[in-house]
């Protein structure tokens, strides 16, 4: 295009905008870096809509801009905010975020236009926008108490809302070596992160280790309405099933059907929902064998997509030339007398591979390495099923590599720890897992999830003890 042309193009764009506004009623304004459609929109009265009523769109077309986009998203809902990332050169960045005025119009907007082909080969993935206010902070000397770690997070970062940390199995009076921090909003957990960046910044003298808190999955309000278990944390090693069915029991006898500890977690299991509302509303800050609990409703695996999403689900992608793009998946037909001929796993590029599992035997060939050892362990999860975890053992690189990931399916551990092992080994330049939702090193086993993070840290120490 000329200038006459990118000028005509630059002022038939804004005049879609404008009639858009003028269609619609929202206001449009764009600061740091994105351009806001609404918020609130139009005769809107109350606070804005409650956290899981925001989408992600991700690979939208760079020229493709809100009077294209809000029609389409309008179709699921009432758009409460559009935000719409923006390049200073006018282009859109790709992505952008739908605030819906219910969740229900949220859920729709995903299960109607995730994989939308906006253009002719072009198509949009949405999920789930979930506003990060918590990050996690590893690596905290032992002897530090709550109120000494949050007095100390106040002084170097702003809006400090609070600050988790949960005591030892082993000894109340010592820390776990990590906290959770509440920020007041994503913004300034944000610019946290970006200061505390590791390797750069110590706390009492200490390296730290900072990332994002694994934020918690949303369940669907009429799943958590069926549930009739509790989840216990933060008990002692040695608190016993039998300790906390006498504890859950001592309001109402009879009210608890079964209990399962798991090092320093349990499930109590209730005969009725009613029984366990009330139990909870008790119990949660009770205090059992000298330790603090925090008891909440157990949020059901179910059959859709486990908490620990398998390997099998997530789209692997390959680097070439220092851009992300998808795999090539062409398939054609076999046709007859068509010469086929013997070939080695060697003379395929990296590229070509889509299975961890595969892409870490390819290494290992390539280096003249024996193959990796896979040592299966499985731990049980609420409703009595085996989760499971692999860990490669590879002999010539003298290392040991336990993922941070319990999978339901054999396949899924499997590929789950190659993965784990390839990042270790330094290959992830040839192969990186990406969700629409980021994604958390997996050189930390602690996760801020009701999933057991205690369980994983037990299960490493076993397993690294362990030559099976």
């Amino acid at each position: 295009m000329n200038k006459t042309e990118d000028l005509k193009a630059s002022c038939a764009k804004e005049m879609a905008l404008l009639a858009l506004m003028e269609k619609t009623g929202y206001n449009m304004v764009q600061e740091n870096g994105q351009r806001k459609y609404g918020g609130p929109p139009p005769g809107w009265e109350g606070p804005a809509p409650p956290r899981g009523c925001e989408v992600f769109v991700g690979k939208v077309p760079r020229d493709m801009y809100e009077d294209e986009l809000v029609p389409l998203f309008e179709s699921a809902g009432r758009i409460y905010e559009f935000r719409l990332m923006m390049e200073f050169s006018g282009e859109n960045r790709g992505y952008a975020f739908v605030m819906y005025t219910s969740r229900e119009e949220a859920v729709r907007a995903i299960q109607m236009l995730d994989g939308y082909e906006v253009r002719p080969g072009r198509f949009i993935g949405v999920c789930v926008s979930l506003d990060n206010c918590r990050l996690f902070i590893g690596s905290i000397p032992k002897d530090r108490r709550k109120d000494e770690i949050l007095e100390e997070m106040r002084k170097v970062t702003d809006g400090v809302v609070d600050v988790i940390v949960y005591p030892s199995s082993s000894d109340r009076n010592r820390n776990r070596g990590f906290a959770f921090v509440e920020y007041e909003s994503h913004k300034t957990a944000a610019m946290a992160r970006r200061k505390l960046i590791p390797g750069t910044f110590q706390l009492w003298g200490h390296p730290i280790q900072v990332d994002w808190a694994e934020p918690e999955k949303d369940m669907e309000e009429e799943t958590m309405q069926r549930v009739r278990v509790l989840y216990v944390r933060n008990l002692m090693l040695d608190t016993t099933e039998e300790t906390l069915r006498r504890e859950f029991s001592r309001f109402k006898p009879g009210s608890v059907e079964r209990v399962k500890k798991l090092t320093d977690y349990a499930f109590v299991h209730f005969r009725s929902r009613s029984e366990a509302l009330a139990t909870l509303a008790v119990m949660n800050g009770a205090q059992i064998d000298g330790t603090t609990v925090e008891v909440s409703l157990a949020k059901p695996t179910g059959n859709k997509e486990p908490e620990n999403t398998p390997p099998s689900l997530m789209k692997f992608s390959v680097f070439v030339g220092g851009a992300l793009k998808e795999p090539e998946r062409c398939r054609l037909p076999l046709l007859p007398c068509t010469p086929l001929a013997p070939t080695s796993l060697l003379s395929l590029k990296p590229s070509q591979i889509n299975s961890a599992v595969t892409l870490l035997e390819y290494h290992c060939r390539r280096n003249c390495w024996p193959p990796p050892e896979y040592h299966l362990y499985s731990t049980p999860d609420q409703d009595g099923n085996l989760l499971l975890l692999y860990k490669v053992v590879m002999p010539s690189a003298q290392g040991t590599f336990i993922p941070d990931k319990l999978c339901l399916l054999l396949e899924d551990a499997k590929e789950v720890a190659a993965h784990n092992a390839l990042w270790h080994l330094g290959k992830h330049t040839c192969m990186h897992t990406h969700k629409c939702t980021s994604t958390k090193k997996q050189t930390h086993m602690h996760t801020d999830t009701h999933k057991g993070a205690g369980s994983l840290v037990q299960l490493s120490c076993a397993v690294n003890g362990t030559n099976s």
